[in-house]
């Protein structure tokens, strides 16, 4: 199953998010590095994802005319919670 890492730059409608990527890539001829940004539709069922989050997407079977991703989860709920010790 393939994932990418992106931030979300867009509500496109219900349960829809388009994400951008950035990945590096290297000139074949000068061997400078740059940037490329690829932006992917994605379906979020929960409508979770605000605009700015960082999220993981992976791949599925297509579900509309551009939407081929779906949403994991985002960042801050895949991490455990930090347990307050206080004694």
């Amino acid at each position: 199953m393939r994932s990418k890492k992106g931030t979300v730059v867009s509500k496109s409608g219900n349960k829809s998010i388009v994400v951008a990527v950035h990945t590096y890539k290297q000139h074949e001829k000068y061997k400078k590095r740059f940037r490329v940004t690829k932006k992917f539709h994605a379906h979020d069922e929960d409508n979770k994802a605000q605009v700015g989050d960082d999220i993981t997407i992976y791949e599925t079977k297509p579900l509309s005319k551009l939407k081929r991703w779906s949403v994991e989860a985002p960042k801050a709920e895949t991490e455990a919670p930090k347990a307050n010790t206080k004694e």
